[in-house]
């Protein structure tokens, strides 16, 4: 991949979902379970008052703990969506 997005805007859905947006304006949904059930420094993220806790730190998602994901592997494993789509998705929510 010659283009490396950056995370600029990441919002929490709901349990390990997140939509972030990215600098190439595309706004994807990415779901974090499989990170989550890695253990290591992912393992605090079970507790989903802690997932919530992320923050956008030299371009990507990072949580207190020292975790983070690097922004073009979130690129690659989120799912593009619309603006209906994401209605939708906050109406289940």
């Amino acid at each position: 991949m010659d283009f490396i997005p950056h995370v600029v805007e990441a919002e929490y859905i709901k349990n390990y979902t997140i939509r972030l947006r990215f600098s190439d304006g595309s706004i994807k949904i990415v779901s974090l379970e499989s990170y989550v059930e890695r253990g290591g420094v992912f393992s605090s993220l079970k507790d989903k008052e802690f997932f919530k806790n992320f923050f956008i730190d030299l371009n990507t998602l990072c949580w207190p703990n020292g975790a983070d994901i690097a922004p073009e592997r979130l690129y690659e494993i989120g799912k593009k969506v619309s603006n209906e789509m994401l209605e939708v998705a906050y109406e289940k929510s």
